[in-house]
């Protein structure tokens, strides 16, 4: 048992790339977690780690050695794990990484219905769309919208739903505006861009078996729905919705629905895993989002203004 957590220690510092920060991730003392490895070194007669001021290496045994002890490990911790949901329900702390616009526009309602379910599982929730390194900055998973881009083979994405798309604009940049009957129109009007890249998109949009793809354009874009929904109701342009909000706002008379016959190309969402041998916290986590978007986009469909 002692050798499986010396080796356990060693995998936690190699992923952190250095002592402190594998430290902190165990809430352990900087120096007993350096004097654990060196006891692990003397032991096996190898060097595992270059040490120095600024950084920590594996040496070449030390990959061999890694590349063994991760399975281990995460073998271990699995099958521990699984004992215990035997004799007491999910616990620990849940870290994710998600956009605020998703956790808050979409999965708030599903985290407080998850957190009654599981009572001893506390959420540390880092609301940003940044990329993480899931191992180094210790995140279980990360939720995403849109396609991820390619990640490494170490990494497993998974969809977990699609969320409808429409699009809103205010009364009063509709009554001025040219006439809208059909998305090639779109063309000619100021669009609110959901992108940090630029005032340009390209927007598709489908209605029954029919897709139209059209290049859209205006001078304010965002990368935060909720500040296009706003801009939007101060009549600045046409916005797509990604969120109850806006269809809020339709019954309430400050936006309407434009092209009422035709959805913009529905957006995906993907949980990142570091590993399918993931706590059973996590995979219960990811499939109760999983089932509250679907839900989420049944009902928004049937809601629609």
């Amino acid at each position: 048992m002692t050798l499986l957590a010396s080796m356990e220690l060693f995998v936690a510092v190699a992923n952190a790339k250095g002592f402190r920060r594998a430290a902190e991730q165990l809430d352990m003392p900087n120096s007993t977690l350096s004097r654990r490895i060196s006891d692990l070194e003397k032991e096996i007669g190898v060097r595992l780690l270059h040490r120095s001021t600024r950084k920590v290496e594996l040496t070449e045994a030390g990959q061999a050695y890694f590349r063994r002890c991760e399975g281990i490990v995460a073998e271990a911790r699995i099958a521990h794990e699984s004992l215990m949901e035997l004799a007491e329900r999910p616990s620990g702390m849940l870290r994710v990484s998600m956009p605020v616009d998703l956790a808050i526009s979409y999965l708030a309602p599903a985290i407080k219905r998850f957190g009654e379910l599981y009572p001893q599982i506390d959420f540390e929730m880092d609301l940003t769309p940044r990329r993480v390194d899931l191992v180094t900055d210790g995140f279980d998973c990360a939720l995403r919208i849109g396609t991820p881009p390619p990640t490494p083979s170490t990494l497993i994405s998974r969809q977990i739903g699609l969320l409808p798309r429409y699009l809103y604009a205010a009364p009063e940049y509709l009554r001025d505006a040219p006439a809208l009957n059909h998305p090639t129109d779109l063309a000619h009007h100021q669009c609110v861009i959901q992108a940090a890249s630029g005032r340009q998109a390209r927007w598709a949009l489908t209605s029954g078996t029919q897709t139209v793809t059209v290049d859209v354009s205006g001078r304010y874009c965002a990368n935060n729905v909720s500040m296009c929904r706003t801009l939007a109701t101060l009549g600045i342009g046409i916005a797509i919705s990604a969120g109850p909000e806006m269809r809020d706002d339709a019954q309430r008379g400050t936006l309407e629905r434009v092209l009422p016959e035709w959805d913009v190309s529905p957006a995906p969402v993907y949980a990142i895993i570091e590993s399918r041998l993931i706590p059973s916290r996590v995979r219960l986590f990811i499939d109760f989002m999983q089932a509250s978007l679907k839900d989420y986009s049944a009902h928004d469909r049937h809601a629609l203004v």
